[in-house]
C-alpha cells in the first residue's frame, strides 16, 4: 500500500497561485473603463495634443501604461483613452506643436511646449506630486479636464 502524497508549503502555494491566477483571468476582462481627457487652451492647430495616463510608479517618466494623441486644434481637444484598467492614475497632457512626439525642454529642463496635469494642480517650483494629479478609475468611464500652461 502506498502512502498518500504529502502536502508541502510549496504545493499549497502552487495551488493558491494557480487559483488566484484563474480568478484574475476571469475578473480581468470585466472592468476596463474609458478615460476622456478634455485638454483646454490649445493655442493653434500645429502638431498634436498628447496625453499619458501614468500610475504612481511611472508618473513623470516615459513609461506610462497608456498614451495617445489627437491632431491639435485651437481651443479644446478631446483625447479618449480606451480600455483603462482599474487603478489610480494621473494624466499628463502637452501640445506637441512640432510633432516630434516629445515634450521639448530648454537647456535648464523647462518645457518649451505647453503642458498640464489632471486636477490642474499649482506648480510653483516644479511639477506636481502624483497625489495632487491623481484620480481613480474603476468600472465606469471617467472624464478629466486639463488646462495647458507654460
Amino acid at each position: 500500500m502506498t502512502a498518500p502524497p504529502r502536502l508541502t508549503m510549496r504545493s499549497v502555494a502552487c495551488v493558491v497561485l494557480a487559483g488566484g491566477g484563474l480568478a484574475t483571468v476571469i475578473a480581468g476582462g470585466a472592468a476596463a473603463a474609458t478615460v476622456t481627457v478634455t485638454v483646454e487652451r490649445v493655442p493653434n492647430d500645429h502638431g498634436e495634443v498628447h496625453v499619458d495616463l501614468c500610475d504612481a510608479a511611472t508618473f513623470l517618466t516615459t513609461n506610462c501604461p497608456y498614451d495617445t494623441s489627437r491632431p491639435a486644434r485651437r481651443g479644446t481637444v478631446v483625447v479618449t483613452v480606451p480600455n483603462v484598467a482599474p487603478g489610480r492614475y494621473a494624466a499628463v497632457a502637452y501640445h506637441d506643436a512640432n510633432g516630434n512626439h516629445d515634450l521639448d525642454l530648454n537647456a535648464l529642463g523647462i518645457p518649451t511646449e505647453l503642458y498640464g496635469f489632471s486636477n490642474n494642480p499649482p506648480m510653483l517650483l516644479g511639477p506636481p506630486l502624483f497625489k495632487d494629479s491623481a484620480f481613480d478609475v474603476a468600472d465606469k468611464d471617467v472624464a478629466v479636464k486639463i488646462r495647458l500652461r507654460r
